[in-house]
């Protein structure tokens, strides 16, 4: 009775998140938000709640936002991501300053106290990388030249993950200083270890996992990556920089498999990822704190712009003196004498111009 119960309640939202996602793509928008809305609905408080499927669905939204960075590390070349974040490492300090302060100041000015203002300085710093990832596959975005200046900054956060979540675990367990940095040592060790491998022996995992079987290649490709991110998460890693970093390393014809043969598990759970958010969020719970999430809203989004603004010209100084970066591409795009290949994103930033690609 409770698997014929499971099934039911799966089915349901699987079929839901279809049918929204069709709704959302006459309209020529991301179905995220109604994702999210599905998920309330379908949540503690909502107007159907489901209990039998939710275990499962957990499950499905780490799967999901896994195989999101999993597939956006395939588009990308470790040679892309060591000289993206050396030459951004700027950009996330001040993408730490302009967005972690709003939250933390939020926070005192509301009388939560110091822990809850890191907390909260967190919330308005890291952004999704899940979010994102969808999103820039939705519009059409990863091959853009800006894209790789905005996947540096995101992995740079994730990166500071490393660091953020031992320090938060340790103030709200009130652990001692001594195990509090024995969990950050091993938390920046784990991720510059597998950074170093994704980077160092990329050809080596790559001719490890090659495989002219599909099947053979999806069950390796995926074990492979929930395996490190599984480990990456246990040593309080995230597990998208994990996942990332597999996809990182991850080159030639096994990047192209593993692309189109990852492609619909990927829509498949990232859409069940995105439920998962409201399925844990009671809709009573909204209303008294919406005021001040609409404003920190307002706030983070103005400085998220300002980081992007920035990032760009300071990646390119002669830019600034052409009027900022949106005008010099525009001016690149828009002279007689620019070529085509000079109006496109740099090739060895974008790998999927290299082969066709299925679309979601």
């Amino acid at each position: 009775m409770h698997s014929a119960v499971f099934l039911i309640e799966f089915g349901a939202i699987i079929l839901a998140l279809g049918l929204l996602g069709r709704f959302a793509g006459r309209f020529q928008f991301s179905p995220i938000p109604l994702y999210l809305l599905a998920g309330l609905a379908f949540g503690e408080g909502g107007l159907l709640p489901l209990g039998a499927s939710e275990e499962f669905v957990a499950i499905g939204a780490e799967i999901g936002v896994i195989l999101l960075l999993l597939m956006l590390g395939l588009e990308y070349t470790a040679s892309d991501l060591v000289s993206n974040l050396k030459t951004q490492y700027p950009a996330g300090l001040v993408d730490c300053t302009l967005n972690a302060l709003p939250g933390a100041i939020a926070a005192l000015l509301m009388g939560w106290g110091p822990v809850a203002a890191v907390v909260l300085a967190g919330v308005t710093w890291i952004s999704s990388s899940g979010v994102i990832a969808k999103v820039l596959g939705d519009l059409g975005r990863l091959g853009n030249r800006e894209t790789p200046v905005i996947l540096s900054i995101l992995v740079l956060e994730d990166l500071a993950m490393a660091v953020y979540l031992p320090i938060i675990t340790a103030l709200l367990a009130g652990v001692g200083w001594a195990a509090g940095s024995l969990t950050l040592a091993i938390a920046l060790g784990a991720a510059g270890l597998v950074l170093f491998l994704a980077v160092r022996f990329g050809r080596v995992i790559s001719r490890f996992v090659s495989s002219d079987d599909p099947e053979k290649l999806l069950l390796v490709v995926l074990g492979l990556t929930i395996l490190v991110a599984g480990i990456a998460q246990q040593l309080q890693v995230s597990a998208a920089v994990g996942a990332f970093l597999v996809g990182i390393a991850l080159s030639g014809e096994v990047a192209e498999g593993a692309h189109a043969l990852l492609a619909p598990l990927r829509d498949l759970f990232a859409a069940v990822f995105f439920v998962f958010f409201g399925l844990h969020t009671d809709p009573a719970s909204i209303p008294p704190v919406l005021l001040p999430a609409l404003a920190l809203a307002v706030v983070t989004a103005l400085t998220k712009i300002a980081t992007g603004y920035w990032a760009p010209a300071a990646r390119a100084s002669p830019s600034r003196a052409a009027g900022g970066p949106v005008v010099r591409w525009w001016r690149e795009a828009s002279s007689p004498s620019s070529s085509r290949a000079s109006r496109s994103p740099p090739a060895s930033s974008r790998r999927s111009a290299r082969w066709p690609r299925r679309t979601s």
